[in-house]
């Protein structure tokens, strides 16, 4: 059985348990405002210890800042399973500020396309709307699988990207949420 929990910076050394690996078979990139395609064929690793390093940092800043972080788990015959987790940052941006950053969102391989990508972000949403957003802010991955998850989530492109997440990561596919309280 699946379950989510929120996590605390606590929970950092859980993040090595994700698989983030996967074929890559088409990429998007930004040209002129639009979006455009382009073939790929290649298989993107797991973390290596230096991506895993800056991922456990960004985590537990983002849990210190008062971001939330919320973990996807299997209940096991004798122990829990880590699949996937999503942190939302803290800091309001926009030009509003109203805004708030999916800052990291990853399921582990074998578990994808079976909704729990999206019970994350369904979570992080309504802890978006409690805390008073107005929208979400994502910094996308450049790979179909990740642009095609948020856009079947409601997100679409903005053209006005968040000029420090735009140079932190150029490639990223920027994209927002409009989000209506309840």
């Amino acid at each position: 059985m699946t379950y989510y929990r929120e996590m605390t910076a606590a929970d950092v050394r859980l993040l090595r348990q994700i698989d983030r690996s996967e074929h890559i078979d088409l990429i998007y990139e930004m040209q002129n405002g639009q979006m455009t395609e382009r073939s790929a064929d290649h298989e993107c690793p797991t973390w290596d210890v230096q991506l895993l390093t800056e991922m456990e940092q960004r985590f537990v800043e983002e849990c210190h800042r008062g971001g939330f972080a919320i973990g996807a788990f299997i209940e096991g015959e004798n122990a829990e399973r880590f699949i996937g987790f999503g942190v939302l940052a803290a800091p309001f941006r926009g030009e509003q500020r109203d805004r708030l950053q999916v800052d990291l969102m990853y399921v582990s391989r074998d578990y994808r396309r079976q909704g729990i990508g999206s019970r994350i972000f369904e979570q992080l949403r309504e802890e978006a709307i409690r805390r008073g957003a107005k929208g979400l802010y994502i910094s996308s991955t450049e790979t179909r699988s990740a642009v095609s998850f948020y856009r079947s989530s409601g997100a679409q492109l903005t053209d006005k990207p968040d000029e420090e997440l735009l140079k932190k990561e150029p490639l990223d596919i920027h994209m927002v949420v409009e989000l209506k309280g309840e």
